[in-house]
């Protein structure tokens, strides 16, 4: 394993060491999730660039449009959970009440 692969994968395991760690906070989740997110965009970027082909060069820009459409979906479901609820806690959240 390359020295950048590892730097990714650590990226990748950390944000998702985060998800699992810091579910309390519904923000803290998100920004994991875009840690995640950022640290696969660059990996496949690096990736698409050592294969030196044009085939898979839209994958990135793909990838970092759907990276902003789950940001821009996570914190619309922010702003409706603490205007309901009050809080940005998950456990305050009960999937019978809504």
């Amino acid at each position: 394993m390359t020295p950048t692969q590892f730097a990714f994968s650590t990226a990748f395991t950390l944000g998702l060491a985060g998800v699992a760690i810091h579910r309390s906070h519904l923000l803290s989740a998100l920004l994991c999730l875009e840690g995640m997110m950022l640290s696969l965009y660059i990996a496949l970027s690096v990736w698409v660039l050592q294969l030196n082909t044009t085939i898979f060069s839209p994958a990135p820009m793909v990838l970092l449009a759907f990276s902003a459409c789950e940001a821009g979906v996570g914190l619309a479901l922010l702003v409706a959970t603490a205007r309901t609820h009050g809080t940005d806690h998950t456990q305050s959240m009960n999937i019978l009440k809504c």
